[in-house]
């Protein structure tokens, strides 16, 4: 991966882990959206004005303004890299046994809520074992094709019309993931939007190296990659919106003026509640927000847990 100029190496703490990988978030972001810088003026052009019957928002031809939107249960059913290792593993990029475990972690995170740093780190290196070795453009190619077989048909709809808003009204709109970024920049370039913010693995001539660029842009990361664009692009952040599903994002959403909870959880909820912040369920049932199960485990990757989960019992007895 080429060098940052504005990052100096040197040994970091986990604080400093979480802005470095923020830092080069914002970096990858900011270059894989300059070719749809002109596309941007020219929507904010036509624009429509048809008068608001409440406070306008988002604010037509507000140029300080963007949009940040998490991906995974909040543009999209399920969790992105779950459906990425599916298409790899239909790509036999590795073994059943592998696909069983990468399941199984995936699944454990969101249903317990907690992050276990070993857990975590086991999690991590697996996912990175996996393409250690490939070329950057293979992944990204073969993220096109994925996208189409697992994700095209779980964009939620709904989500899909607030990006659009944002849009219409001539802002730019950035996934916040910790997808890998090449995967997220696929899914927002699908979806029209301006770019992403995503994990960075490391790659030395466009091949991986199997390491990160800081650490995955999760919890704490996504504020910090999300104040980071912000100052690049010149933007208002209290004019600025924000959209999650998740508690861990809370920090991200504290950053912004307008903060969404979308598809919440339950600690989200009550959070937005509290704060009287907008909320909005697109999900078609309930159920699992009721009886306290995290709605960012989705459809998909809860049953694709769960069969995990019996495969792995079965292995082991």
């Amino acid at each position: 991966m080429a060098a940052l100029g504005w990052l100096t190496p040197r040994r970091r703490s986990a604080t400093a882990r979480s802005v470095l990988a923020g830092e080069a978030s914002a970096e990858a972001a900011r270059k894989s959206s300059q070719e749809q810088e002109e596309l941007d003026a020219l929507a904010a052009e036509t624009a429509p004005d048809e008068g608001p019957q409440e406070p306008e928002f988002p604010v037509v031809g507000d140029d300080k303004a963007a949009a940040f939107f998490d991906l995974d249960n909040t543009v999209m059913q399920g969790a992105a890299i779950f459906h990425f290792g599916r298409g790899l593993y239909k790509r036999k990029f590795f073994e059943r046994q592998e696909l069983v475990r990468f399941a199984w972690q995936q699944a454990w995170f969101r249903l317990a809520g907690v992050e276990d740093p070993e857990h975590m780190q086991d999690a991590r290196d697996s996912a990175l074992s996996i393409v250690k070795g490939h070329r950057v453009a293979e992944l990204m190619s073969i993220g096109e094709e994925i996208y189409d077989e697992y994700m095209a048909e779980r964009i939620w709809p709904g989500t899909r019309a607030l990006a659009q808003a944002h849009l219409d009204a001539g802002q730019k709109v950035w996934l916040v993931t910790a997808a890998p970024v090449e995967i997220a920049t696929v899914i927002a370039r699908r979806l029209g939007l301006t770019g992403a913010l995503g994990t960075v693995a490391e790659s030395i001539g466009g091949v991986y190296t199997g390491k990160l660029v800081g650490e995955p842009l999760h919890g704490p990361a996504k504020a910090e990659a999300v104040r980071a664009l912000a100052a690049a692009e010149g933007l208002d952040l209290g004019r600025c919106a924000a959209y999650s599903d998740s508690h861990n994002d809370i920090p991200m959403l504290s950053l912004v003026g307008h903060p969404y909870a979308i598809n919440p959880d339950a600690k989200l909820r009550k959070h937005a509640r509290e704060r009287d912040w907008r909320l909005r369920d697109y999900r078609t049932g309930r159920k699992a927000a009721k009886v306290g199960i995290p709605a960012a485990a989705g459809v998909g990757a809860l049953a694709g847990g769960a069969a995990a989960a019996v495969a792995l019992h079965r292995r082991r007895h």
